[in-house]
């Protein structure tokens, strides 16, 4: 049996030893799609200096042209192929983060094409933790490679991948490999600080929070403005399962499920203090309190809910803190496509 699968798998899954990492880094620069594990999420990789490769990735995830991809580098020297200027903040920035689960959104050079900017004058830029995403930078930076632009590997909206096996799901075969890095470890996608007009904005939050920013940057930082640079992940709707998902409280919880079983409707639950009810029949999971570790697993039982058939996925409303405030912004997204009036109907 082939050493890189086990039953079960899909073919296109491979353990990340050296041999499959130069293969991954071959199939980039002959204009292929590789998906690779980032310590966030997964990633969708293409040669982000290929703009042709660049559109192959966006039919794949069918995701709208005016929508920027991020550039994944292998460290900050790469900077000036991408970045036309590195802002003093940003600096700071790249010093304390990265490697890490930061992207840094700065004025493009001519490199950057506008497929991958969604043709705005700035890109964003991040440096990976995972070592996997580290050694296919490596050997695709040996093969002449500046860059990797690398969204999340799911259908675009949809819920991001946190396992190769994730990956798979979405994509089949329409990826040429997916080097199997294990689960991720943050399980939600980078903050994205933004550099315009010599201000630092934050556009998504994440792992690194506003604090922890703050503290680096020796000031504090603006929030988004319609002017704003358009950032990977901040639409409304995003990180959507298929399942209609509310946010619901504490209290709500409970009359919810009531409600629909009432009407005959499988329920599915992600609950964070309410446990669950004698005789409830639906999928339910109960989720960590501590906000990271609510977060390195909120995708993966996001999907585990919504392949439950169910009528609708009930979450359990997080915390206000700080802390839950990536999480929070992930979960809003996830439920905003569902209407006011249905959401009332819960």
């Amino acid at each position: 049996m082939d050493k890189t699968r086990t039953p079960g798998r899909s073919q296109r899954i491979a353990v990340p030893d050296s041999a499959a990492v130069q293969h991954a880094a071959r199939l980039l620069r002959a204009g292929e799609l590789v998906a690779f594990p980032t310590e966030t999420v997964y990633g969708l990789g293409a040669d982000a200096g290929n703009a042709d490769a660049v559109r192959k990735l966006f039919a794949a995830k069918g995701r709208p042209a005016a929508h920027p991809v991020i550039v994944h580098m292998r460290d900050a020297a790469q900077v000036p192929h991408w970045a036309r200027e590195l802002p003093a903040g940003a600096q700071k920035l790249a010093g304390a983060f990265w490697p890490g689960p930061l992207t840094l959104i700065l004025p493009r050079t001519s490199l950057a094409s506008d497929i991958v900017t969604g043709g705005q004058d700035n890109v964003g830029l991040r440096v990976p933790a995972h070592p996997v995403a580290q050694m296919l930078l490596a050997a695709f930076a040996a093969l002449g490679g500046t860059g990797i632009a690398a969204p999340s590997a799911n259908r675009f909206g949809r819920i991001s991948p946190t396992t190769a096996e994730h990956v798979a799901d979405d994509f089949g075969d329409a990826v040429s490999l997916i080097l199997d890095g294990g689960a991720c470890d943050i399980g939600i996608e980078s903050t994205i600080v933004a550099f315009s007009g010599g201000e630092a904005m934050l556009l998504r939050p994440g792992a690194i929070d506003r604090d922890a920013l703050v503290r680096v940057l020796g000031h504090s930082l603006g929030s988004p403005t319609a002017a704003a640079p358009r950032a990977s992940g901040s639409l409304p709707s995003h990180y959507a399962p298929r399942t209609p998902l509310y946010v619901v409280t504490k209290a709500e919880l409970p009359l919810g499920i009531g409600r629909r079983e009432e009407r005959g409707e499988r329920v599915a639950v992600l609950a964070l203090t309410v446990a669950r009810p004698a005789g409830f029949e639906g999928a339910w999971i109960a989720a960590s309190r501590d906000a990271a570790h609510y977060a390195h697993s909120l995708y993966a039982h996001l999907r585990t809910l919504d392949a439950s058939n169910a009528a609708a996925i009930l979450v359990e409303q997080v915390p206000t803190a700080t802390a839950w405030l990536a999480v929070r912004d992930r979960l809003g997204r996830a439920a905003s496509s569902v209407s006011v009036a249905s959401a009332r109907r819960v």
